[in-house]
């Protein structure tokens, strides 16, 4: 077992309960070959700390960005909380010398291993959210996460939500998305259009629009936060 208050140490953030400091780091593999350990896997704590990480990048975004409009921004935080940069900062907050894996997952280390931190990273932030409240997490994610916002913006690193969504349904699925009109309806001045994003026959979400593109924004917007892309 690693020793968590090293890494306690390292963070400068002290954890009431040592257990959920744990469980943030099991992978499901883990328990595949120890079934009796006491805690469960990190999914749960996932779910909760993407939200977590989602509310404290966007409320940094809008108040430092009063002028700059929704769209802009969702593209800036779809570029901090997205898997690469998730596994980036984990990586570089030594998460990795942390993971509990299987004896077969500890020797991945291409794409699969990647996802794993960055997924144990949400992991961390809901285990810390539990634990400390949304003060330190917000504090936490502003040290290693927010300081990464003024490279995205020099290098262009955020791309609008098709671009998004295309690039990480061509990489993760294998597929190119497509776009479908579903519902029309309005005079020509004043038209409105419902549009369908499908990855082969499964649609994957709808998005509104008053023009084909705003739509198919609106759609991808929606199918890249469904997926989790």
């Amino acid at each position: 077992m690693h020793d968590f208050s090293k890494l306690e140490k390292e963070l400068k953030i002290k954890f009431k309960k040592k257990d959920l400091l744990t469980q943030a780091f099991i992978h499901r593999s883990f328990l595949n070959e120890n079934p009796d350990f006491h805690l469960s896997h990190n999914e749960r704590l996932e779910f909760l700390g993407d939200a977590v990480l989602e509310l404290v990048v966007t409320e940094y975004l809008f108040l430092k960005y009063p002028k700059k409009p929704e769209g802009e921004l969702t593209g800036w935080r779809a570029a901090l909380v997205n898997a690469k940069m998730l596994a980036q900062v984990s990586q570089e907050v030594g998460f990795n010398e942390y993971l509990l894996l299987s004896r077969g997952e500890q020797k991945e280390l291409g794409k699969a291993r990647q996802y794993i931190l960055a997924n144990t990273f949400e992991a961390f932030i809901g285990s810390l959210y539990l634990d400390r409240g949304y003060e330190v997490c917000r504090k936490f994610i502003n040290k290693c996460l927010i300081k990464e916002l003024p490279r995205v913006l020099e290098e262009n690193l955020f791309k609008d939500a098709k671009s998004l969504f295309q690039e990480q349904a061509q990489e993760i699925a294998g597929v190119t998305p497509t776009y479908r009109i579903i519902k029309e309806w309005g005079p020509d001045h004043a038209r409105h259009f419902i549009i369908g994003v499908f990855l082969k026959d499964e649609l994957v979400a709808e998005g509104g629009g008053s023009s084909k593109q705003e739509a198919e924004v609106a759609a991808a917007q929606k199918a890249l936060e469904i997926k989790k892309w």
